[in-house]
């Protein structure tokens, strides 16, 4: 059984930095690939960034590009998403998502992945 637990948002100003993490349980093997989500007030579902336990290959969006990164540490089974430089448009409900797969390609889509968090709330002003 998979869980994974998100921590770290808050309330923060323009400019600030957060470090959002996602505990994960229940893989056997580190094929598989952790992504960062976000809701918007739109209701969309937004890919952020997505790592790939298993050899840490990663990549985030355009729009967060030089912002947002992406990492892990397979020793605590944890992957963070360091956000620098915050806008109000990165305002959202954060989610990390989990899908099982052989190779490193992740995807971006919200429905390919299996498994998902309870969410952690960033508020940027």
């Amino acid at each position: 059984h998979v869980q994974l637990v998100e921590s770290g948002g808050g309330s923060v100003q323009e400019g600030q930095s957060l470090k959002l993490s996602c505990a994960i349980s229940g893989y056997a093997t580190s094929h598989y690939c952790i992504a960062w989500f976000r809701l918007t007030s739109g209701k969309e579902r937004e890919e952020v960034a997505h790592i790939y336990a298993r050899n840490g290959r990663s990549d985030v969006a355009d729009s967060v590009k030089g912002r947002f990164t992406i990492s892990r540490d397979s020793g605590k089974y944890t992957v963070y998403l360091q956000m620098n430089s915050l806008k109000p448009e990165d305002t959202a409900m954060y989610y990390c998502a989990a899908r099982r797969r052989i190779r490193w390609v992740c995807g971006v889509v919200a429905d390919d992945y299996d498994d998902w968090g309870q969410g952690t709330q960033v508020t940027v002003s």
